[in-house]
């Protein structure tokens, strides 16, 4: 028996048909260990060992492998032909030998480019070995992005409140962008204008010419900078006579492009299909894997992560066969056509992205595939194709066209070009990011000498514009340009930038938002060595001459480790003050633009006598006035839609004037969003805006209406008092006396009526309202024992237990319904003395005390007083007994295990769950994984005394 492990159960599908039954293909889902997700992964202090962990679903998944080893005389892997492929076979390999499962078993590493039944069986008849320089080049990968986001992150979080991370080509890929902004927020636009001649043959026929130079001097584009220079040229050239100067004609080639690399492939999937890289990748990953075109499961394309442009020997023969058959002879060039790679740092291990087989047309596929898979698959065949015909041939015709206006001489050209051969155009054009003014129609037939007449002349006002912000394809290309990154990490990079919400995709465009663009300004400032185009670039090369086995990988991380960790110690005692000055520097033209009337931009609006500075709260970054507490003005760092319009007072728009007191009303943009403010003053009325309710819809009438509130807008059919709406802290309600009802979704706060407020208000006192909770009305525990009774109540954060004046939090995943009067009165007796319950209480300590499972930064954890204890990967938090917790305090202690009070029990969960096995591998990068033995079920005290490895929860950093 032989064991096959790929990465995807589609690839194991279809890999599965082409072996014979000797054969079995089980597949990885991926990665299955990366490094803890917690300080100390990688210890610059031990040489660099890392140390990696599997998660409870991977470890399922290879239980289920070596399982199907043990039985095997030869493992196979087969993961895909790239670094991170190799990568996978690499820890697979590992995990399996520190299982002991491959003793005397026969382990091979195959790769191909295509998932065809060819392309595998040829693979299996060459293996060879896990490349071990590729693995290098991973691990220092790897180790350089845990190195620069776990050290760079926390002084993020220190510096930047509001900040999520840093990474090492994400901060990178992340300034590319605000560059842009920056370019954009500097960029003066200048005036210029153009002079267009409407001009007709002596046949009749129309034509236009621009101006381009007068009495012997050139003009280009733009140096007729005022109305009055364009209004003189037009007055001389109304009495202008106009003749063909001369006439150029000269043949023009144009050649087909490269077939696709990844990040071309992801440039025109977003130009022509508006897909996002991310989603071209997992399109073209189902067509690498397999898809069944009704003779099973095939490959359609190869493998999708390449920077090369290659095609094989074999694919450009049949393209070149159907080139001849499908558009003839005269399509087919005479040699094939080779192709070079223009990208920096590029590494061309792999085939160019092509389908599998050429003679797979796309219509013949395209109802075996899902939509968007048949248009990916119809793009990469025809640039494919196209790549391989013969070049378009274009005639392009310059006419040079005199005016004589008295004694001036004004030239005039005219240029146009026609396609004599479409060549590879018949098949294929390129999309573009931005469109470009080219003249490429055609002219009519004129000859030297001919008089031309004039219909009139054009002049038109132009302005330069900022270059254009970044597209998702632009900015791929942008990164391949300048070397940072692999074709691996483009997509995954651009969606960090959107989930840390540093960037937003509006209109196909990518804009910074303020959290962006202050951890851009802030490591700009302080790290700037490390977020520098060419700096990242050289590490990509440096990696890759890891790769080659040309540097070793852990000298490259000596050298980076050395001056990235002194760089981190210079700033960790920089103070708030020294942060802000250089991010006021950095900012300046985006949080304080000049508005052009000579008044300082920093000065406050509100006071008038202070300046505006970057100021540094608990949700972030804002602008704040220098006399504050006696001036309260603030705004956010740049508004953005109506309210950027306002240049004299950023972050507001005047709405109108209150009809009653005359006072002015205003739309404003806060640290927590938009609010309607009427007048100004020590307290002026305020009001946020409801839910489903826009900036850009607000008016006047609607902002009055959002001041009026709350409103009456019923009575209670029993008491009779007014049931009132409003909006407060946590959104809209409706509220009868103490009881408060939160509206629906689709509630309005501006329009509910009567009979939807009543509904609310009788369901909610009648307890109906708390249902999705699982609770109703309040359930009588029993006495405390201080007297009293004791209940369990559903509040609007979720089910407590009250005693009197005191209410303590039911912890989550404890089920209100099964708790004990105990248990109650321990989580009242906590909160009382000023603590409380934070988690899910598993019981009481023998020494007294909540022990809780609560959930931490890096991962889940046993809690008693000021004692935590991780619990161990691989173990479900839910399924912790107050056994097994004892056990794990004890062990962090280092005593024995306290036995449980024979009453305490776990609080009930629903249905009990056995306790998953924990992680069983905690391997050491030294190359050698160790194999971590399953403790023997023994007495509490008994196993605590055993000697045993040191677990996660134990070690020396925590």
């Amino acid at each position: 028996m032989k064991v096959v492990i790929v990465e995807s159960p589609a690839k194991a599908k279809t890999i599965n048909k082409y072996l014979g039954k000797d054969y079995g293909v089980y597949a990885s889902f991926g990665h299955v260990r990366d490094l803890a997700a917690k300080d100390g992964s990688v210890d610059p202090d031990d040489d660099f060992a890392m140390r990696w962990e599997v998660d409870a679903k991977s470890a399922k998944r290879l239980s289920d492998i070596g399982g199907a080893v043990k039985s095997a005389d030869r493992v196979i892997l087969a993961t895909d032909p790239d670094r991170e492929g190799e990568a996978i076979s690499w820890h697979i390999h590992e995990i399996l030998k520190s299982k002991k499962l491959l003793k005397d078993k026969r382990v091979d590493r195959v790769v191909f480019n295509a998932v065809t039944k060819d392309a595998v069986q040829e693979a299996m008849r060459h293996p060879r070995e896990i490349d071990e320089a590729l693995v290098d080049a991973y691990r220092a990968r790897r180790a350089l992005d845990y190195l620069v986001g776990f050290t760079l992150s926390p002084v993020l979080w220190r510096k930047l409140p509001g900040a999520r991370s840093a990474g090492r080509v994400q901060s990178v890929a992340l300034r590319i962008v605000c560059d842009r902004e920056l370019e954009i927020e500097r960029f003066v636009a200048r005036e210029y204008w153009s002079i267009i001649a409407h001009l007709r043959t002596e046949a009749k026929a129309p034509f236009t010419a621009r101006l381009v130079g007068a009495d012997g001097k050139k003009i280009s584009r733009l140096d007729i900078g005022s109305g009055a220079e364009a209004e003189a040229f037009r007055i001389a050239l109304e009495q202008a006579l106009f003749s063909v100067a001369a006439i150029e004609s000269k043949p023009v080639k144009r050649h087909p492009y490269p077939p696709f690399t990844t990040s071309t492939l992801q440039q025109e999937a977003s130009r022509k299909l508006g897909l996002a890289p991310a989603r071209t990748m997992q399109i073209a990953q189902r067509l690498y894997e397999g898809v069944d075109v009704g003779d099973g499961a095939a490959g359609l394309i190869t493998y999708m992560r390449t920077d090369g442009v290659d095609l094989a020997p074999e694919a450009v023969a049949a393209a070149r066969r159907l080139i001849a058959k499908d558009f003839g002879d005269a399509y087919v060039p005479s040699a094939p056509r080779k192709y070079t790679v223009k990208a920096k740092n590029a590494q061309e291990a792999h085939e160019a992205i092509r389908p599998t087989e050429m003679t797979r047309r796309p219509q013949d596929v395209a109802r075996h595939l899902e939509p968007e898979q048949a248009k990916l698959y119809e793009l990469i065949w025809t640039r494919t194709i196209a790549c391989q015909m013969e070049s378009a041939e274009l005639e392009r015709t310059t006419v040079d066209i005199l005016a004589q206006a008295g004694a001036r001489k004004l030239e005039f050209r005219a240029s146009g070009q026609v396609v004599r051969f479409p060549g590879f155009l018949a098949l294929y054009q390129e999309g573009r990011d931005d469109e470009e003014d080219e003249e490429s129609g055609r002219l009519p037939a004129m000859r030297q000498g001919e008089k031309l007449a004039k219909e009139r002349i054009e002049a038109s006002q132009h302005f330069t514009e900022p270059p254009p912000r970044y597209t998702e394809a632009t900015l791929v290309k942008r990164m391949e340009e300048l070397g940072i990154g692999r074709p691996s990490t483009y997509a995954s990079t651009i969606a960090v930038l959107k989930d840390r919400a540093y960037v937003r995709l509006d209109k196909k465009r990518l804009f910074p938002e303020d959290k962006g663009r202050l951890v851009t300004a802030f490591l700009e400032s302080f790290f700037a060595k490390y977020v520098g185009y060419d700096f990242t670039a050289d590490l990509e090369e440096k990696l890759d001459q890891v790769s080659n086995s040309e540097i070793d990988w852990k000298a490259l991380l000596r050298d980076f480790w050395n001056d990235f960790s002194g760089a981190v110690d210079d700033i960790k005692d920089l103070g708030t003050r020294q942060v802000l000055d250089s991010l006021n520097e950095l900012l300046g033209p985006h949080i304080f633009p000049d508005r052009g009337d000579g008044v300082d931009p920093r000065l406050c609006p509100l006071c008038g006598q202070g300046q505006l500075s970057l100021k540094l709260g608990k949700y972030g970054a804002f602008i704040g006035c220098s006399r504050y507490p006696d001036c309260k003005y603030s705004r956010v760092l740049a508004p953005t839609g109506s309210e950027s319009a306002e240049g004299d007072r950023p972050g507001l728009r005047v709405l109108g004037q209150d009809p009653a007191t005359g006072e002015e009303i205003t739309l404003r943009n806060g640290r927590f969003g938009d609010y309607i403010q009427q007048g100004e003053g020590e307290k002026p009325k305020r009001s946020s805006l409801p839910r489903g309710l826009s900036a850009d819809d607000m008016t006047l009438e609607k902002a009055l209406a959002l001041l009026a509130l709350p409103r009456e807008v019923a009575r209670h059919p029993t008491s009779g008092e007014p049931i009132l709406a409003g909006i407060g802290r946590y959104g809209s309600y409706v509220q009868h006396g103490k009881t408060y009802a939160n509206l629906g979704r689709d509630d309005d706060v501006l329009e509910i009526g009567a009979n939807r407020a009543i509904d609310l208000i009788v369901a909610k006192e009648s307890g109906a309202g708390a249902a999705r909770f699982g609770g109703g009305a309040a359930r009588v525990l029993g006495e405390h024992p201080e007297g009293g009774a004791v209940s369990v109540k559903q509040g609007r954060f979720g089910p407590y237990v009250n005693h009197g004046k005191i209410n303590a939090t039911i912890p989550k995943g404890t089920d209100p319904a099964s708790l004990t009067l105990d248990e109650a009165v321990e989580l009242l007796k906590a909160k009382a003395a000023g603590g409380g319950v934070i988690g899910r209480l598993v019981g009481q300590h023998p020494d007294g005390g909540p022990v809780t499972v609560r959930d931490g930064r890096f991962g889940a954890y046993v809690n008693w007083g000021k004692v935590n204890a991780t619990i161990p990967k691989g173990t479900a938090p839910d399924s912790v007994t107050l056994a097994q917790a004892l056990e794990l305090l004890a062990e962090r202690e280092g005593k024995p295990a306290a036995r449980p009070p024979k009453s305490a029990k776990a609080p009930a969960r629903g249905k009990s769950q056995p306790a998953k096995p924990p992680a069983k591998t905690v391997a050491a990068d030294s190359g050698k994984a160790r194999a971590k033995p399953a403790a023997p079920k023994r007495p509490a005290a008994r196993k605590a005394a055993a000697t045993k490895p040191k677990s996660a929860a134990s070690g020396k950093r925590r």
